[in-house]
């Protein structure tokens, strides 16, 4: 009478190997997918930006060419993809595009700023402005509820387009926002004024927390 064959077991729990891989296979699947579906979940909806340049606006445009002010948390790690981006459309369109970055500042925090990774990255880009926005002033005033919202003016001083310039969370490389931004500024006519902003909330200290985790 033949014997059975032994089926390995964990000396732990008993159970066996292959159902220990499987299930430890799917969880690892289940967070890649889980990390995707973050990436891909753009921030909260904007409000409408001003189809004009705001007059009550601390910042003030170029003169003669387009502006774009991007708006951004000092700690997002989701933002730091939005200013390499923001560095590759300046390096194409210096020599007809002006930018300011504004960074979210809580009262008495401005002295802070300056020392984060992300304020130095877009300090160091030809072409760009960066300054505080205490108490999200600006960002109210330009309708950014989003680290990575840009808006542009064109050298009259009209919207021409909102949204962000990357494709996900934390992605470099092409995106909507970016063809969109190229085409106003080549005097084409973008197929939308709007793309989706992949980035924390500015004010969700929570999301932020969260996009530093997901960026480790």
């Amino acid at each position: 009478m033949g014997s059975r064959p032994v089926q390995s077991r964990s000396p732990v729990s008993g159970a066996p190997m292959g159902a220990l891989a499987a299930a430890w296979f799917l969880a690892v699947v289940a967070g890649f997918l889980a990390l995707w579906v973050y990436k891909l979940r753009p921030g909260p909806e904007a409000a409408t930006a001003p189809r004009s340049w705001p007059v009550q606006s601390s910042i003030r445009t170029s003169g003669g060419r387009a502006t774009l002010v991007l708006f951004a948390h000092p700690r997002c790690a989701c933002t730091r993809a939005t200013i390499s981006e923001l560095a590759r459309l300046m390096a194409r369109f210096h020599d007809r595009l002006d930018a300011r970055v504004l960074f979210a500042a809580s009262p008495g925090e401005e002295a802070e700023l300056a020392r984060t990774d992300l304020w130095s990255s877009a300090a160091r880009i030809p072409g760009v402005t960066v300054a505080p926005d205490p108490s999200g002033v600006e960002a109210r005033r330009f309708g950014a509820e989003t680290s990575g919202a840009a808006v542009l003016y064109d050298a009259t001083g009209a919207l021409a387009f909102q949204g962000g310039i990357t494709s996900a969370r934390g992605h470099e490389g092409d995106s909507f926002g970016q063809e969109r931004i190229a085409a106003v500024l080549t005097g084409g006519t973008p197929d939308r004024a709007s793309a989706p902003v992949f980035g924390c909330g500015l004010n969700d200290e929570g999301a932020v927390r969260i996009a530093q985790v997901n960026d480790r």
